[in-house]
């Protein structure tokens, strides 16, 4: 089908300009409206329709919406009407400020310094002062950010990809906290910044350095005042409030002049930290707004006015987040996008001579974790890098073996710190002392175990000190070591709140108390036959790995002689046959398995794959980009089993070459080998290449949306020549031309018993050409091969993220309508048709949304 031109200029420009008109229109609507209905562009019941409208920006949207559907005419004048708007933007029109204002001015700077002059380091000893300017360490943050459709538990997909990151600057351009507000080649004010980044990467510490650099009068932020608010602490609000008193409610001095600061908003800066853990991130994507700052609203709605700018227009607006939660965030309204990545190799450096502030110890400390493959990918992530400076320093002596998983590392924390902050090491003293002490330490693990766990499962990382579980920890000395602790006050009322120092150390916690306890595994943890039912959410992913690792032989061994807790063998025996049971299942059809493999990583015990040989060994991963750290899961896995891979699905997994040279001994073993829409180079090509030449297994060989064209059709054709194995390619959607499928005439029928090449570049009309063959197929046909792909893909539609299947849709509905006279073919178009209308009445993303409404539209006609 051909989509519909709507090349007109006008109209063009109105869609280009749209956001941008929102915030340029949004002070006088009213009055534009009227000349609208004055120059009969609108009539009555449009204007009304307009004022309906809840707040001046969803004002200007809806009437650019109305214009989309009167045409090119009314476009034209309306653009003719806006420039008669054109109004200058703080062009040192600023009034000059009272005293009190300024003196109020000082006195919010020396506040914000004196809060943020201390490192927010975990676990630091009480009354233990570490200072903010003697221990910050650069951060790395670079333009852009990381798709919308992310993998589920970020910490995981970091590795080695933070290297690329910073050897790919040409792409990324990295940026200071300084130029968080600016671009150069901005056409518009930054105004609304998007801060992501996984857990642990540094997002609160660079808020931290801006209110630091802000309280010390730095010039380089041009803003009159900075409200903090943590979405940790927005979350104990369960009653109608205004932004007026979630800014007082931590800031009280600022009372006499707050009119006089929110009425000057473009010289305010609000910072709201911490999206991905605010209990209601889903609901700001909303139409209901608050409009001013004294207007009564659940916070959620207060909070997504001023996202998107219904309340306080002209102020700046910092968000932070996990990539987790970008989708719940109305991203139209972002002007700026910012990946923080972290520590590049030097700053990890640094940060070991800041630690142990002494250059001898702190380079001999960074060479033993050089020489850890595990360690070091961690180290790039500033959370982790703490924790294992804190191995480093409290262990050394104390576990001998180096870690090797995710749960070693954490296994080794918690001693490290247990030994640290009470001395109550396990070692040969007086028997009494030794049992009361131990028994203290493990009844106090306990307690805060079944804390973690029990508000993991609802969904809860902020504990009320009225909850049963923390009061059952008053008076533990160890409460101050794993917990922070703040104070929610309310009018009348204030209550301690707690919260683990990180959401990982709360889901370490939460699998020490599952594993150590009777309690039943949780509901979503048991596997299904559906490729993505187990973990459709991914929330329990970690924990899911720190169970399996704190179950494994060498760390019940550690956690028993050193903290006094033991497992049960019991547990211990359930949890490997569970993982036997679970993984043969998924191997023998196909579901998804990235999780399970990490799971049996942390276990690090090869007899478990000697009892799991699956009948039939076929490894789905597709569709999550793949980290360096799920690649070492994968090989450690394929390493233990024996015998051909029936299939490997490395489908939308965005593998390097590097990656695929990595593993190319375990391509050789591979029947059937899916690399599908992951853009391959030529060097990468070539790998593929030598598996063909060198593999006498490889007979199926997934091809499809990877970029290529006839050099490389050529190189791959070369090598099917070698070996002479390969039944079939499928290759739909690259650039391949009839010359390029010339390549393969000596191929076709033997051993090349099907070609697929629809989607390609073969529109010329050559004599000679293959595709008359029946093993070449270059379009649609009526048979079973076609409605099994059609099941698949839509297989894939189902589970996937909106901004994922906009991606899909832009491939397959590329199709011209004899295409569809096929009845598989009408049956599959019509069930895309009714997946996207389900779709687009759950969509909250406007611009994804629109694109949903134009795949619809194409597949109705």
């Amino acid at each position: 089908m051909v989509e519909k031109d709507f090349c007109h200029s006008c109209l063009t420009a109105v869609r280009v300009l749209r956001v941008s008109l929102v915030d340029e229109l949004e002070g006088h609507i009213d009055s534009l409206i009227e000349v609208l209905v004055c120059r009969e562009v609108f009539t009555r019941d449009d204007r009304e329709e307009v004022l309906c409208q809840p707040g001046p920006r969803a004002r200007v949207r809806k009437v650019l919406d109305i214009l989309e559907c009167k045409g090119e005419e009314a476009a034209k004048i309306f653009l003719a009407v806006k420039s008669h708007y054109q109004y200058s933007k703080e062009v040192n029109t600023d009034p000059p400020q009272s005293k009190e204002y300024n003196k109020v001015k000082q006195k919010h700077k020396d506040v914000l310094r004196r809060r943020s002059e201390s490192m927010l380091f975990y676990n630091t000893r009480h009354g233990e002062k570490i200072l903010f300017s003697e221990h910050y360490v650069n951060l790395l943050l670079v333009d852009g950010h990381q798709g919308l459709e992310n993998k589920r538990h970020e910490v995981l997909t970091f590795g080695q990809k933070r290297l690329c990151l910073q050897q790919k600057s040409a792409v990324h351009k990295k940026i200071t906290p300084a130029e968080l507000f600016s671009a150069a080649k901005a056409v518009r004010r930054v105004r609304k910044v998007l801060v992501s980044g996984v857990a642990g990467i540094g997002k609160t510490i660079l808020v931290q350095k801006m209110l630091f650099d802000f309280g010390g009068n730095k010039d380089h932020l041009a803003f009159d005042f900075i409200i903090h608010m943590t979405f940790r602490d927005l979350n104990l609000i369960d009653k109608p409030t205004n932004l007026r008193e979630l800014i007082l409610r931590k800031n009280r001095h600022l009372a006499k002049e707050l009119d006089n600061i929110l009425a000057n908003d473009n010289k305010l800066l609000i910072i709201l930290d911490g999206f991905d853990e605010f209990r209601h991130c889903r609901s700001c994507d909303m139409d209901v707004f608050v409009t001013e700052p004294d207007e009564d609203a659940e916070v959620e709605e207060v909070i997504g006015s001023l996202m998107q700018g219904e309340l306080l227009s002209n102020a700046s607006v910092l968000l932070t987040s996990r990539p987790v939660a970008i989708s719940y965030i109305p991203v139209g309204c972002i002007d700026r996008f910012v990946l923080i990545t972290g520590f590049s190799l030097a700053e990890v450096q640094d940060f070991f001579l800041c630690y142990f502030q002494d250059s001898t110890l702190a380079d001999r400390m960074f060479s033993v974790v050089s020489a850890n493959e595990l360690m070091l990918t961690l180290c790039y992530i500033p959370a982790f890098c703490y924790i294992v400076c804190c191995i480093l320093k409290e262990s050394k002596d104390l576990c001998g073996e180096t870690p090797k998983t995710m749960t070693d590392i954490y296994v080794q924390y918690l001693v490290a710190l247990l030994r640290s902050h009470t001395q109550a090491r396990v070692e040969p003293c007086l028997q009494d002392q030794r049992a009361g002490s131990v028994q203290q330490l493990s009844d106090t693990v306990l307690k805060l175990g079944r804390l973690a766990f029990q508000k993991l499962m609802e969904h809860q990382t902020l504990f009320y000190s009225s909850d049963q579980e923390v009061a059952a920890l008053e008076g533990c000395s160890l409460v101050s070591t794993f917990l922070d602790k703040t104070i929610a006050q309310e009018p009348g009322c204030t209550e301690e709140v707690y919260s683990f120092a990180h959401l990982t150390i709360q889901e370490f916690f939460a699998a020490l108390y599952c594993a150590v306890t009777d309690h039943p595994l949780p509901d979503a943890l048991h596997c299904t036959s559906s490729p993505r039912e187990e973990s459709s959410s991914g929330n329990l992913d970690l924990f899911s790995r720190f169970l399996s690792g704190i179950l494994s032989e060498r760390n019940t061994s550690l956690l028993s002689r050193q903290v006094g807790i033991c497992c049960h063998k019991e547990k211990v025996d359930a949890h490997r046959h569970k993982i036997i049971r679970e993984v043969r299942m998924l191997c023998e059809n196909g579901a998804h398995i990235l999780n399970h493999l990490h799971c049996l990583f942390e276990q690090q015990d090869p007899s478990l794959a000697l009892e799991m040989q699956p009948n039939m060994l076929r490894v789905n991963v597709s569709d999550e980009t793949l980290s360096q750290m799920d690649y070492n899961a994968i090989k450690y896995f394929l390493n233990l089993t024996k015998g051909k891979i029936s299939e490997l699905d490395l489908t939308g997994t965005g593998i390097s070459c590097d990656t695929l040279r990595d593993i190319q001994h375990l391509l050789h073993r591979c029947e059937s080998l899916w690399l599908g829409e992951n853009n391959l180079d030529m060097e990468t090509v070539q790998v593929i290449a030598n598996v063909l030449q060198e593999s006498e297994s490889i007979m199926y060989l997934g091809l499809g949306w990877t970029n290529i064209g006839d050099d490389a059709l050529l190189v791959l054709s070369s090598a099917i020549r070698v070996k002479k194995k390969l039944q079939e390619l499928w290759m739909e959607g690259n650039r391949v031309s009839h010359k390029g499928l010339l390549s393969l005439r000596d191929l076709i029928p033997d051993p090349l018993k099907k070609v697929v090449a629809i989607w390609n570049d073969l529109t010329d009309t050559e004599p000679e050409c293959v595709q008359t063959k029946d093993n070449v197929t270059v379009n649609f046909t009526d048979d079973a091969m076609w409605e099994e792909w059609g099941k698949w893909v839509f297989k894939r539609c189902e589970v996937t993220s909106n901004e994922k299947l906009v991606m899909v849709l832009h491939k397959v509905c590329n199709i011209s309508t004899h295409c569809l006279e096929a009845q598989w073919a009408k049956t599959f178009y019509n069930q895309l048709s009714q997946l996207i209308k389900s779709r687009i009445e759950s969509c909250t993303e406007e611009d994804v949304c629109k694109k949903l409404k134009q795949f619809d539209s194409i597949l109705n006609l």
